[in-house]
């Protein structure tokens, strides 16, 4: 290499060197606000399956993501976190709660139960693993609010066991002593109009009418 070829990588490397920290500097320096703001605000976390999830449209058109659009249009210090699974069931939920619980939650909305409904599973059991979700999440933060939203289903296996399926929501927030949202698909279960062609999974206007139901449950605790 000749002095002139050598007098040009070595500039090259000094620039390149005097560049380098500037740029990482200035990239930390932007990024911490966002980081604080993502700390500092509170979390809504919302478990549940695929009716959570948003199954079949998009996750913001889903009734969590229209909670979180709500909650930043009015400028509330809160962020939403969407754990839904499609498939889900109360036994599963169970077993991947702790992921979730990482970062205290300010608000735990629980929706799960009706897989186990439409599989049929024993009643006994999916009360039980209800139970079990909303006291792991006490035990563990005792100042969250817990909501636990209510689900029916369709008479496929018998009257008996989907009125008790039924009854079992109302009886698990008297017996833990957590908020209830009655029946989570009011006004939208049932409708053709509102559901998807599977007749389970709302459409995007059914989610609109299920982030209304929730709505007033939410409020009262922002």
């Amino acid at each position: 290499m000749n002095i002139k070829n050598k007098l040009h990588y070595l500039l090259f490397i000094g620039l390149l060197a005097c560049s380098t920290p500037k740029e990482e500097k200035s990239n930390s320096i932007e990024s911490q606000p966002v980081q604080e703001e993502a700390v500092q605000k509170k979390l809504i976390l919302f478990f549940g399956n695929s009716l959570t999830a948003g199954y079949g449209i998009e996750e913001e058109d889903a009734f969590p993501g229209l909670v979180a659009s709500k909650i930043d249009s009015l400028g509330l210090e809160f962020r939403v976190v969407n754990a839904g699974l499609s498939g889900e069931t109360t036994a599963s939920g169970l077993s991947r709660l702790d992921w979730f619980l990482e970062e205290e939650p300010a608000i735990f909305i629980l929706e799960l139960g009706g897989n186990d409904g439409l599989r049929g599973i024993s009643l006994d059991e999916t009360k039980k693993n209800l139970k079990a979700m909303i006291r792991k999440v006490r035990e563990r933060f005792p100042e969250t609010v817990i909501i636990l939203a209510g689900m029916q289903i369709p008479p496929n296996m018998g009257q008996e066991y989907t009125a008790t399926f039924e009854k079992m929501y109302p009886e698990v927030a008297e017996e833990e002593k957590v908020h209830l949202i009655p029946f989570l698909l009011d006004g939208v279960a049932g409708d053709p109009d509102l559901n998807l062609p599977d007749g389970i999974h709302p459409t995007e206007a059914g989610h609109q009418i299920v982030f209304q139901t929730i709505w007033p449950h939410l409020e009262n605790y922002l």
